[in-house]
């Protein structure tokens, strides 16, 4: 009876076609702009080298994020080389811009950073961005180091790049497409409510036990959502290009908790919420974007501003629980951060199917 029930909730699902677009083709057609926009932004938008200068003295030789950084971003083996730079005094760094052979020049004292320039241009801004970019990074660090004093005081080499835009675009794809999972199995459970449809009703009132058909249901939710799961790593990495690094099986195994979360919110959306299908759908899509903001979708910068100020909303948010274990992986040491992160997921989807299966349990209709 199961296997049975497991073949006909896989052909009802595969008829619907939003259900379809949202789980296989959405995420694919997310990517591909992702990759249009981001990869002409990194590649083909490249700037002419810019002259600068910097003042060459104890608080910049005591920064390492700061030299390093400017260390890389002026290698001549570097391809993408930005800037052409002259460590030298104060002195020399006015007269340097004064007669207009550099843009402008970085003086740091103690914890203060100035960037000087004549003018405004689109080198000056680059030069002042850059320097905004490095010092942001340099709080997020020591954020970092103060939340993981205890399990994780170590990242890894801080001369090693930032990740780009494309790729912590890419990780939230992947988290959103998680959640989107939910979708299905919101759909799925829809079917086996009485008060939904005409199939949750001979559900309810035949002698089949009611955990039997849920169950094959939400395996059969998990299965399908796994495999739209497949073909965005499999689009993403054979055809876009997308280099998810070296700890692609722990990528994988985060995925697939993800998406045990995602099915868990949709399940539990579909019991707690009592209103048609469409406006279900709609919570959850705008649940699941909603989490992606506020874990960097849209800038890094926000996930870092809700870390900072709200932490207890990103600690419950799952799309930042995913995207956070994507970021441990690449810097950091060891794996006590990732591997919280997919314990937290794992509690996260037991208390939501928990709450689902006593909601469920509980379930009376007056009249079917």
């Amino acid at each position: 009876m199961f296997i049975h029930n497991l073949k006909y909730f896989f052909k009802i699902i595969f008829r619907n076609r939003i259900l379809i677009f949202w789980t296989f083709a959405f995420p694919i057609i997310l990517g591909t702009f992702f990759n249009m926009a981001f990869s002409n932004i990194e590649k083909n938008e490249q700037l002419d080298i810019i002259d600068i200068a910097i003042v060459h003295n104890e608080s910049f030789k005591n920064d390492q994020i700061m030299k390093e950084t400017f260390k890389n971003l002026s290698n001549k083996n570097n391809k993408e080389r930005l800037f052409n730079i002259k460590y030298v005094s104060l002195g020399k760094a006015k007269e340097l811009l004064s007669k207009n052979k550099v843009v402008g020049y970085l003086l740091l004292e103690d914890n203060d950073t100035k960037v000087v320039v004549l003018e405004s241009g689109i080198n000056e801004t680059v030069f002042k961005y850059v320097v905004e970019e490095i010092t942001q990074t340099k709080e997020m660090y020591n954020n970092i180091n103060k939340m993981l004093q205890e399990d994780q005081p170590r990242i890894k080499d801080i001369s090693k790049p930032n990740l780009s835009y494309t790729m912590i675009e890419f990780y939230t794809l992947i988290a959103m497409t998680c959640l989107y999972g939910g979708i299905i199995g919101m759909s799925a459970i829809n079917m086996c409510l009485a008060n939904m449809s005409s199939m949750g009703k001979r559900i309810e009132i035949s002698p089949t036990k009611k955990i039997k058909i849920i169950l094959s249901s939400l395996c059969a939710s998990f299965i399908i959502q796994l495999i739209g799961l497949a073909l965005l790593f499999i689009y993403t990495i054979f055809v876009l290009k997308v280099d998810y690094g070296n700890n692609l099986f722990a990528v994988l195994l985060l995925s697939i908790v993800g998406t045990l979360a995602g099915l868990s919110l949709g399940i539990t959306t579909a019991v707690l919420v009592k209103k048609d299908e469409n406006t279900k759908v709609g919570m959850m899509i705008s649940i699941t974007m909603l989490g992606c903001v506020l874990s960097g979708m849209m800038g890094i910068t926000m996930k870092y501003i809700v870390d900072k100020n709200i932490p207890i909303v990103n600690k419950l948010n799952p799309v930042n629980m995913i995207t956070d274990g994507f970021y441990s992986l690449y810097y950091y040491s060891g794996s006590n951060r990732f591997l919280w992160n997919v314990i937290s997921l794992l509690i996260f989807s037991f208390l939501l199917i928990l709450i689902s299966g006593i909601k469920l349990r509980r379930n009376k209709y007056d009249s079917i």
